[in-house]
């Protein structure tokens, strides 16, 4: 992402989808970041069936799931078509 060295970006590494590498400092040591188009009612979606929010870094909510794992919502970033086409809406 331009302007932000902590990520490098794999580009085609799966087809339709945008995959990023963070470097962090904490354990675990990695996340998923789901892109949506309207985060706070992603977050809601997630943290009802019991993820727990750990940070917010602008437009971006760490949540921590109910097994463990640290997954983050974010506005999305992909191509914007790409991003129209592929996008799921959850019931």
């Amino acid at each position: 992402m331009e302007g932000e060295e902590q990520f490098t970006a794999l580009d085609g590494a799966v087809p339709g989808l945008t995959v990023d590498i963070q470097a962090i400092d904490e354990a675990p040591r990695c996340h998923v970041d789901i892109e949506t188009d309207d985060v706070a009612a992603e977050v809601a979606r997630l943290t009802a069936p019991g993820a727990e929010p750990v940070s917010r870094w602008l437009e971006c909510h760490a949540l921590r799931a109910p097994g463990g794992h640290l997954l983050r919502v974010v506005l999305a970033h992909s191509d914007p078509e790409t991003f129209r086409k592929l996008a799921r809406t959850w019931p």
